[in-house]
């Protein structure tokens, strides 16, 4: 009896364990519908002499395009990202616009089977950035266009005959007939004189 009973309690024992460890188990259940990044196209902490012209994020489940974010900011802040990201099972990319050399950073925020979002980055340098573009020169400030000589409006006013003044005819003509009137005077004088002394003669005759 002790041999059978002793094998019985070992029995229920195993049973027991098993049942101990399968009750372990089923809390850790609802963890696994956690999604998760599993790897990337630059991987974490990479340096590139060459951009890549995509990024490539992989999840361990396939990530809703509705609860999706992701973004990529280079140096100063700068956005990185070339277009709309493209959705392949568990697989997320997005074009990659290269700017400075400097460090990139990936960041994303997926949804998981219950509900519950992650978020994560991923960071990758590059060590040759893309040629700024110059800055443009201001045009130069033209000046206003020198009109020709030849080609300006005169303004000047039309030019006028000059007229003899008045007074230089009146001039000229007084000078050339002036000396007219005292020897007009002398000869009626000369004359009143030489008739008063023929009166004069006849008189005394």
């Amino acid at each position: 009896m002790g041999g059978r009973v002793a094998r019985t309690a070992r029995g229920w024992s195993v049973v027991l364990g098993v049942v101990a460890g399968v009750s372990l188990l089923l809390p850790a259940a609802p963890a696994a519908a956690h999604n998760s990044l599993t790897g990337s196209d630059p991987k974490n902490g990479a340096r590139l002499a060459t951009a890549p012209k995509r990024v490539e994020l992989r999840f361990l489940a396939s990530p809703a395009p509705a609860n999706t974010k992701i973004t990529i900011t280079g140096p100063d802040n700068v956005p990185a990202v070339g277009g709309a990201p493209t959705f392949a099972g568990n697989r997320v990319s997005l074009p990659f616009t290269p700017g400075a050399a400097g460090l990139y950073i990936v960041a994303y925020r997926v949804g998981s089977a219950d509900g519950h979002p992650v978020s994560g980055e991923i960071r990758f340098t590059l060590t040759t950035g893309t040629a700024a573009a110059p800055p443009s020169s201001a045009a130069p400030t033209s000046a206003a266009p020198s009109t020709p000589a030849s080609a300006a409006p005169t303004s000047a006013a039309p030019s006028t005959p000059t007229s003899p003044a008045p007074a230089a005819d009146q001039a000229d003509s007084d000078g050339g007939t002036s000396w007219l009137w005292p020897v007009g005077a002398a000869v009626v004088l000369v004359a009143l004189g030489g008739g008063l002394l023929l009166r004069r003669r006849s008189a005394r005759g």
